[in-house]
Protein backbone atom coordinates (compact mmCIF):
# COMPACT_ATOMS: atom_id res chain seq x y z
CA UNK A 1 0.00 0.00 0.00
CA UNK A 2 1.46 3.14 -1.39
CA UNK A 3 1.71 6.08 1.72
CA UNK A 4 -0.42 8.19 2.21
CA UNK A 5 -0.36 12.48 2.44
CA UNK A 6 -1.16 13.69 5.60
CA UNK A 7 -4.08 15.96 4.06
CA UNK A 8 -5.71 12.56 2.71
CA UNK A 9 -4.71 11.43 6.80
CA UNK A 10 -6.84 14.84 7.82
CA UNK A 11 -9.98 14.72 5.28
CA UNK A 12 -10.28 11.58 6.34
CA UNK A 13 -10.17 12.18 10.13
CA UNK A 14 -12.44 14.99 9.59
CA UNK A 15 -14.83 12.89 7.34
CA UNK A 16 -15.46 10.55 9.80
CA UNK A 17 -15.93 12.93 12.58
CA UNK A 18 -18.34 14.74 10.61
CA UNK A 19 -19.97 10.98 9.99
CA UNK A 20 -19.41 10.44 13.87
CA UNK A 21 -21.32 13.32 14.18
CA UNK A 22 -18.95 15.66 16.15
CA UNK A 23 -19.66 18.20 13.65
CA UNK A 24 -23.64 17.85 12.27
CA UNK A 25 -24.86 18.91 9.15
CA UNK A 26 -25.41 22.84 9.12
CA UNK A 27 -22.59 23.22 11.63
CA UNK A 28 -19.15 25.31 10.94
CA UNK A 29 -15.82 23.27 11.14
CA UNK A 30 -12.74 24.56 13.23
CA UNK A 31 -11.10 27.59 11.56
CA UNK A 32 -7.72 27.21 9.31
CA UNK A 33 -6.20 28.42 12.54
CA UNK A 34 -7.33 25.93 14.95
CA UNK A 35 -7.18 22.75 12.52
CA UNK A 36 -3.49 23.50 12.05
CA UNK A 37 -3.02 23.60 15.85
CA UNK A 38 -5.06 20.76 16.05
CA UNK A 39 -3.29 18.80 13.84
CA UNK A 40 0.29 19.98 13.62
CA UNK A 41 0.39 20.95 9.90
CA UNK A 42 0.51 23.98 8.02
CA UNK A 43 -2.30 25.95 6.16
CA UNK A 44 -1.75 24.78 2.78
CA UNK A 45 -2.00 20.97 4.19
CA UNK A 46 -5.41 22.03 5.67
CA UNK A 47 -6.73 23.87 2.31
CA UNK A 48 -5.71 20.39 0.66
CA UNK A 49 -7.96 18.55 3.04
CA UNK A 50 -10.91 21.17 3.07
CA UNK A 51 -10.42 20.52 -0.83
CA UNK A 52 -10.87 17.00 -0.33
CA UNK A 53 -14.26 17.40 1.65
CA UNK A 54 -16.12 19.97 -0.66
CA UNK A 55 -14.94 17.73 -3.89
CA UNK A 56 -16.70 14.50 -2.05
CA UNK A 57 -19.66 17.00 -1.28
CA UNK A 58 -19.64 16.86 2.28
CA UNK A 59 -18.78 20.69 2.88
CA UNK A 60 -19.12 23.53 1.45
CA UNK A 61 -17.36 26.93 1.89
CA UNK A 62 -19.05 30.57 2.05
CA UNK A 63 -16.01 32.85 1.54
CA UNK A 64 -15.19 35.37 4.78
CA UNK A 65 -17.21 33.25 6.64
CA UNK A 66 -16.47 29.55 6.50
CA UNK A 67 -16.59 25.66 5.97
CA UNK A 68 -19.89 24.33 6.45
CA UNK A 69 -21.01 20.51 6.54
CA UNK A 70 -23.48 19.88 4.09
CA UNK A 71 -27.48 19.62 5.36
CA UNK A 72 -26.82 16.72 3.06
CA UNK A 73 -23.91 15.23 1.51
CA UNK A 74 -25.39 13.43 -1.19
CA UNK A 75 -26.80 16.75 -2.89
CA UNK A 76 -24.69 18.50 -5.19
Amino acid sequence: MPPRYRYEEIADDLQKRIEDGEFPPGSRLPSRRELTSHYEVTAPVIDRAMQILRVKGITETLAGVGVYVRDSPSDS
